[in-house]
C-alpha cells in the first residue's frame, strides 16, 4: 500500500497566493487554468475567495484548473499527466492506494489574511479505479467537466476515482508545518523515515526531533508503507479527520 502526498491549490506561482481558512475549514483554491476548463471560480462559490488570495488578479469570471474534483456520493476525481503521473506509474501508485492532498493556507479573518503561511492537508482519495484518456474520455467524465476529460492534457492524461472527500477541518492533526516554521519544514509522522519518501532521498532534509524539510516544488510524493500497522492506523485517523467524523 501507499500513501501519496500531492500538492494541490493556490501557492505563490500558481494563483499568487494561498488558499484561505474560513469558518474553520481548509478551502483550496483551484489553480488557474491553463487550457481546458468549463469552469469559473464564480461557478464553485470561489469567486469572492480567489479574489482575495490572488490580489485581484483573479475573480469569478476567471476559469480554474477544477482538479481534484469532488462529487456526489463521496467521490473524488483527480487527472494526472505528464513528468508526475510518470513519476505516480514507477512508484507503483494503483488501486487501494491512497492520495493525500495538501496545499498552503492561511487562515482568513474578517476578510484580511493575516495568519501564517503553512502547508495542511485538506483532502483525500482512496484509489478505487484509473481511467486512462489516451484513447479519450468517457462521456460520464466529460459530463462532469472534469478538465483532464475536455481535452488531453498529454499522452499519459489518466483520471483516478475512488472515495474522497475535502473541506477538511483546519485541525492541528492535519497540520504538517511545524508550529511559526516555514511553510516547507514539517512535522513527519513517527513512522515516516529517511529514505520512505519519494524526492526525499537527501539525508539533510531529515532533521532530528521528527522533522522534515519538504521540497520546494513538485506534486506527488510517495510513502510504500506496504504491510506496516503504525502507518495505516496513522492513515485511518488522518481520514477520520479529514471526514469529521
Amino acid at each position: 500500500m501507499r500513501i501519496i502526498f500531492s500538492r494541490k491549490g493556490f501557492d505563490s506561482a500558481a494563483g499568487g497566493g494561498a488558499s484561505p481558512i474560513v469558518g474553520g475549514r481548509a478551502c483550496s483554491l483551484p489553480i488557474p487554468s491553463g487550457s481546458y476548463s468549463n469552469t469559473s471560480y464564480g461557478d464553485l462559490g470561489l469567486g469572492e475567495a480567489a479574489a482575495k488570495a490572488s490580489r485581484s488578479k483573479l475573480g469569478a469570471s476567471d476559469m480554474c484548473h477544477h482538479d481534484p474534483m469532488f462529487v456526489a456520493d463521496n467521490i473524488c476525481l483527480f487527472g494526472q499527466v505528464g513528468a508526475a503521473q510518470t513519476h505516480l506509474e514507477r512508484q507503483g501508485v494503483g488501486v487501494g492506494d491512497v492520495f493525500l492532498f495538501f496545499g498552503l493556507f492561511r487562515a482568513d479573518h474578517k476578510g484580511e489574511q493575516t495568519a501564517e503561511l503553512h502547508h495542511r492537508i485538506f483532502g483525500y482519495m482512496r484509489v478505487e479505479t484509473i481511467v486512462p484518456l489516451v484513447h479519450g474520455a468517457p462521456q460520464w467524465l466529460i459530463d462532469l467537466d472534469h478538465p483532464h476529460a475536455l481535452g488531453m492534457h498529454g499522452k499519459n492524461d489518466v483520471i483516478y476515482v475512488g472515495e474522497g472527500c475535502n473541506n477538511a477541518p483546519a485541525s492541528d492533526v492535519l497540520r504538517l508545518t511545524i508550529p511559526e516554521g516555514p511553510p516547507s519544514l514539517w512535522n513527519r509522522p513517527r513512522w515516516l523515515k529517511r529514505g520512505g519518501l519519494s524526492y526525499h532521498d537527501r539525508a539533510s532534509r531529515w532533521i532530528r526531533g521528527g522533522r522534515l524539510q519538504s521540497v520546494a516544488r513538485g506534486q506527488e510524493f510517495v510513502a510504500d508503507i506496504g504491510k506496516r500497522r503504525e502507518p495505516r492506523a496513522w492513515l485511518e485517523m488522518i481520514l477520520r479527520e479529514i471526514s469529521g467524523l
